[in-house]
């Protein structure tokens, strides 16, 4: 991102008239350019995936995939996106899912117009937005929590996270193209990670990689 270019920002909250409301304001900052609004989690990665905007401002109670979920996806998939956490109070409970999932910052729906503007462009530039207080309490939680769990320890035959949330979906009988859909790639990327499938497990088709996915408990 260049001085000479606007800070492109999703919008993402479930009420209407916060959605126009923040579009509104944030079409009357200087640098910065609203992309596009939409009113739940599965909507901000199917947009953020396709619009690729700067930040995207995620609330975090939203029907069919919550702001933390969504966060954590846009984050894993999409690292050169942003989130911003938009929630109505600053409490731990709501905030701290959306932090460890990736958001680098949050912002109360109270704010200013030139909180609003600092805090889209600290996130834009890499740099977090985060209180001194929430910071310390963030910092805290994360050395009292007991050591996460290798996400790769225990899956069989070498399958990633990825291959084995891909072989769940085709144990579900969902075709490439609802795959592709639900998990916000391309096709061929879908037909890539089932023939590493294949031949991680030695299925010859579809038929006995859902038969291996129910032997190792990844169907249903």
């Amino acid at each position: 991102m260049t001085a000479d270019r606007a800070v492109r920002v999703l919008i993402a909250d479930d009420q209407q008239l916060v959605r126009d409301g923040l579009s509104l304001i944030m079409g009357l900052l200087d640098g910065v350019e609203v992309v596009d609004a939409v009113s739940d989690g599965l909507q901000a990665v199917r947009q953020a995936a396709a619009l690729r905007p700067d930040v995207v401002l995620m609330d975090l109670h939203m029907p069919t995939l919550d702001g933390a979920a969504a966060t954590r996806r846009i984050c894993s998939e999409l690292p050169d996106v942003h989130v911003l956490v938009l929630t109505t109070f600053a409490e731990d409970a709501d905030l701290f899912p959306a932090l460890q999932a990736g958001a680098r910052g949050y912002l109360t729906k109270n704010a200013t117009a030139e909180q609003i503007q600092r805090a889209i462009t600290d996130v834009a530039a890499g740099r977090t937005h985060l209180e001194p207080d929430i910071q310390q309490r963030l910092v805290a939680a994360a050395l009292s929590a007991p050591a996460a769990a290798d996400p790769l320890a225990g899956l069989p035959d070498g399958l990633t996270t990825r291959e084995v949330e891909v072989l769940r979906l085709v144990a579900n009988g969902m075709s490439n193209t609802e795959i592709a859909r639900s998990l916000v790639v391309s096709t061929a990327t879908v037909k890539t990670h089932i023939n590493h499938i294949f031949a991680k497990t030695g299925a010859r088709d579809r038929g006995q990689a859902v038969r291996y996915a129910y032997e190792h408990g990844f169907g249903g």
